[in-house]
């Protein structure tokens, strides 16, 4: 049995800047929502901070969609 140390390193990089980017997309989603919650509070309107975090879960959906995709096809 011959491990490709260098196809086993390539897949954990991969693996783990996808999962960095996505968590970062997430917690960016997070904060806009709550931007948005602390402005409504406040009088005011952040519909741009709603619109990214809308945007930025929408990455997500369709991060994980495609990964999906790529394990069944």
């Amino acid at each position: 049995m011959s491990i490709d140390w260098a196809a086993l390193g390539s897949v954990f990089g991969v693996s783990l800047v996808v999962t960095v980017t996505l968590v970062g997309l997430f917690t960016l989603g997070i904060v806009g929502l709550s931007r948005q919650e602390r402005a409504t509070a406040e009088g005011g309107s952040a519909t741009l901070a709603v619109t990214g975090a809308y945007a930025c879960f929408a990455a997500c959906t369709a991060a994980v969609a495609y990964g999906i995709y790529l394990i069944v096809a």
